[in-house]
């Protein structure tokens, strides 16, 4: 009624019921007129004077996510509820998908901020198609959405991760972005009603939302499903997050050494340092579990400068104990790439401990290069590149770089992914796809190592490939600093008997 008769304009109606009084000749319809009408546009001019005021908005407008079109949060909590209540009635089950692009921020950077609304538009589009007609889709919040599953009698897991799998594809084929072509990959954490901690809408969302942080954590382009165990490592995390900046400060962070090697001649080609927290309580803490609180605290560029410190430490000591060690890879993130002074810097490090720039290998993750064109971090990798430190390029396969970017950027090792290296030994797959990749580094002129190898028979097969350089914990896992001497010492005696034996056995 209310916004009925705020549509309506009652002066334009009082010529009509004049003159149908004056025609029927009847008194009680002027009496009508007359009196009637300034009660209707008194009330016409308060429901208008309300709507004024609250700035409402008609029925089911608050309901819709401005930019994509699809449900909004509100809608969701909304809806949710209904759903938990009605699920206390009927036994009928709902589970949420919480959805998220990857790396969203690095389009935006790359293409502009009309061009990042236009993929989510399309984002939402996509994942509408993925899902059953009474499935809900929302936006709720930058580049996350959620899909609510229609309440069912068992809400089959299967039926989830299918429904993920469809999303996934579908994010995973090319969107067109100014006459350019871009690549997508999504996170997603998915929960049903019945394992979250409370029967809340709230309580169910966050569920989902912590099963989308474990995916991310494990590198994005992956599903999740939530577990009780998350919630207490969410919890865990939150209480680390408050000692992170001691643990930088006081050596609890610090780098653990895993050795490269030659699968020609055994020889130690460099180490990787990777970032670990010995913390007094819990023991040794999983990069896993910190990092991405390093990154939303603000401590990455000060985790860099310790990390490299710590590299540049090693390097010196083990010169001091007669051992050759070519290099050390030390990993850079996107935020570390951003800093316009960061080739200055990394210089000053290296000249400082008089260490030659060639024994500090700037790792670089795949999609980091796949991601950008001509901005910071591209000169920054560049200029790396162009005053002597060696580019690895990380996590090799995972992304999408072209030869092109692998050419411009200067990179002179690929470090093949962990996931073309699992079960090489046995799966013909992949050992197509990794001799592929072996091929396109030898015709490029760049060397290959492969990351995550775990046994014997994975090397074996390996050196079987041509793959001269691996790494991985069948190799030796990850050490602290003053284990890596002790380290070094047994490997030479080991390779030095082995070059003994295949001299007399030739």
């Amino acid at each position: 009624m209310r916004h009925a008769l705020g549509r309506l304009n009652l002066m334009s109606f009082i010529p009509l019921f004049v003159i149908l009084a004056y025609w029927v000749r009847i008194e009680a319809v002027l009496f009508v007129v007359t009196f009637m009408f300034p009660l209707l546009l008194a009330i016409q001019e308060i429901t208008g004077q309300t709507n004024s005021d609250d700035g409402s908005l008609p029925p089911g407008t608050d309901e819709i996510d401005f930019l994509t079109g699809v449900k909004n949060r509100q809608y969701v909590l909304r809806h949710l509820g209904n759903f938990l209540q009605s699920q206390i009635n009927t036994g009928r089950e709902t589970a949420v998908l919480h959805v998220d692009v990857d790396r969203f921020h690095t389009l935006n950077e790359r293409y502009g901020m009309h061009a990042g609304d236009l993929l989510l538009v399309e984002v939402a589009q996509r994942i509408s198609d993925c899902v059953r007609e009474r499935d809900l889709v929302a936006r709720i919040n930058g580049d996350d959405f959620a899909v609510v599953l229609y309440p069912v009698k068992k809400a089959d897991f299967s039926v989830m991760l299918a429904i993920a799998d469809r999303v996934r594809e579908a994010l995973s084929q090319p969107f067109s972005v100014d006459q350019n072509t871009c690549y997508l990959t999504c996170s997603i954490g998915l929960c049903v009603a019945g394992r979250a901690p409370s029967n809340t809408p709230e309580s169910l969302l966050a569920s989902a939302g912590m099963a989308l942080a474990e995916a991310q954590r494990q590198g994005g382009d992956t599903t999740r499903s939530f577990s009780p165990k998350m919630r207490r490592d969410t919890q865990k995390l939150q209480t680390l997050s408050s000692e992170l900046v001691s643990a930088l400060e006081n050596g609890q962070i610090r780098p653990y050494f895993q050795p490269q090697i030659c699968t020609g001649d055994g020889q130690i080609i460099g180490f990787e340092a990777l970032a670990r927290w010995d913390h007094p309580v819990n023991g040794t803490v999983l990069p896993a579990l910190f990092l991405k609180a390093i990154e939303d605290g603000g401590f990455a560029e000060r985790l860099s400068e310790v990390i490299l410190y710590h590299a540049l430490s090693a390097l010196k000591s083990w010169d001091r104990a007669g051992f050759r060690v070519p290099s050390v890879g030390v990993n850079f993130s996107s935020h570390d790439l951003r800093n316009p002074k960061l080739v200055e810097k990394i210089k000053w490090e290296v000249d400082r401990f008089d260490i030659a720039p060639s024994r500090i290998s700037i790792e670089v993750l795949e999609t980091v290069v796949s991601d950008h064109n001509e901005d910071v971090i591209t000169r920054n990798i560049r200029g790396l590149a162009a005053n002597g430190f060696g580019i690895d390029l990380d996590d090799f396969g995972t992304g999408h770089a072209s030869i092109a970017n692998i050419r411009r950027f200067g990179v002179n090792r690929i470090k093949i992914d962990r996931a073309f290296i699992t079960n090489i030994d046995v799966d013909s797959d992949q050992q197509i796809m990794t001799s592929t990749i072996l091929r396109m580094a030898e015709g490029l002129g760049i060397e290959a190592i492969a990351e995550g190898v775990e046994t014997v028979s994975e090397q074996a097969k390996l050196v079987q490939m041509g793959c001269r350089y691996t790494q991985g914990f069948g190799l030796a896992r990850p050490m602290p600093f003053e284990d890596t001497i002790a380290w070094l010492h047994k490997h030479q005696e080991k390779n030095s008997g082995l070059s003994k034996a295949s001299k007399k056995a030739g």
